[in-house]
């Protein structure tokens, strides 16, 4: 039996087209991302600010969920996803071309962020149309390793230019790699029709929402992807106050972490082998963090945040239950959904992380909200088992169909 890999997904043109802007956005917003951060600290010298400056504008995405998210499915893709393109090198080309205060700046990243709220669901629900069943794991993979790539890439560089450049520059560096995805999007992507008939916005959305929520898979699972992951980006968030001009080597270590683990499942576990190791990735994702309690060196906090960020690959097994048990109609809203939540959630870790490293030591407020992950995925234990349960007997099922 022949056996599906990277090389065969990249034959794929929309594939490539959709790896491609989704691996310039990342860059692009990488760059900006430490870049605003180092900004924020050097001119505040406060935590929480700059933790709400680096994930903060992840909290408006939820509202772009709850109101626009329908587009993930009633829409045309191709149109759609090459305007946020647009969307973001407008919004960091802003950054670079005024002198403005940080409030200024959160003001149109914030803006930026509400528009383009809706371009993962556009996108996985797109990837999940032009590819076979069997493959959207293993292309999520893809996926997501071109994420860890970008951030490695994204925070490295950004990082060395703090020390040779402006951070005006940067900026305009920034805006230059977002707008090179319009032209990715719009030619390298085929017409296609939307998934559901609909007219875009809250009422659909929310009517979207509401199937979605009734679905009994759908609520632990979309704990499960968002809450511990959230207070894991929380910890992140501090990197620069912890140690500060060191922080790339942290992000770097994480994306690297993050990109092996998603390298790992995607490409060499059995969907069986991914739903149970998903059980202790999501432990793993918070443990090494536990041990900033004691305050380690740069050196330590690197590899640690390596090794912790190898446990972000549970996230593949528990999309994939996710697309698995949602009508079809609806798996572009869902993704959409998973995605938004998610980055609302690391918005509110990193709040959340900001706040308590105002009371204790950035070291303790990393442990606690580590301590904080563990528990959360502890208590969702029962109700994902019972949800794998029920998608394991769904494909027993189909097979008995299959065969009769």
């Amino acid at each position: 039996m022949r056996t599906h890999g990277y090389v065969d997904l990249f034959r794929h043109s929309e594939f490539r087209a959709l790896w491609i802007g989704s691996a310039l956005g990342v860059a692009a917003t990488t760059m900006a991302s430490l870049t605003l951060g180092s900004l924020v600290y050097a001119q505040t010298g406060s935590a929480l600010l700059t933790a709400a400056a680096m994930f903060g504008p992840s909290l408006v995405q939820v509202v772009g969920a709850t109101t626009l998210m329908s587009a993930a499915d009633t829409t045309a893709p191709r149109p759609v996803l090459s305007a946020i393109s647009a969307v973001m090198a407008v919004a960091l080309i802003l950054q670079a071309s005024f002198d403005l205060s940080a409030g200024m700046r959160l003001v149109i990243v914030l803006a930026a962020a509400f528009v383009m709220s809706v371009g993962n669901g556009v996108r996985w629900g797109l990837l999940s149309e032009v590819l076979p069943p069997d493959r959207y794991a293993l292309a999520r993979s893809a996926m997501n390793i071109s994420v860890g790539v970008m951030q490695i890439v994204g925070f490295a560089v950004g990082g060395a230019l703090l020390h040779l450049l402006g951070e005006q520059q940067i900026f305009w560096l920034a805006g230059a790699v977002a707008a090179l995805a319009v032209p990715v999007s719009w030619f390298g992507i085929k017409d296609h029709d939307p998934r559901r008939t609909g007219r875009t916005g809250i009422v659909e959305t929310w009517r979207g929402n509401r199937l979605l929520l009734q679905l009994p898979s759908t609520r632990p699972l979309l704990i499960a992807l968002c809450v511990p992951n959230g207070l894991i980006a929380g910890c992140e968030a501090l990197f620069v106050p912890y140690v500060n001009e060191g922080a790339a080597a942290l992000f770097v270590a994480g994306a690297v972490g993050m990109l092996a683990g998603d390298l790992v499942t995607g490409r060499f576990l059995s969907e069986t082998q991914r739903r149970k190791s998903a059980a202790w990735l999501r432990l793993w994702l918070a443990l090494p963090f536990l041990v900033f309690v004691v305050q380690p060196g740069v050196t330590l906090a690197a590899i640690l945040a390596g090794m912790a960020c190898l446990g972000y690959a549970a996230t593949l097994a528990q999309q994939e239950l996710l697309m698995k048990l949602t009508p079809p109609a609806l798996a572009g809203q869902v993704l959409g959904v998973d995605s938004a939540a998610r980055v609302t959630c690391q918005g509110l870790g990193a709040l959340l992380a900001g706040t308590v490293a105002e009371i204790v030591t950035v070291g303790n407020a990393i442990a606690l909200l580590a301590l904080g992950s563990v528990l959360v995925s502890l208590a969702l234990t029962p109700a994902l088992t019972r949800v794998a349960d029920r998608a394991a007997d769904s494909r027993r099922s189909e097979q008995l169909v299959s065969v009769g």
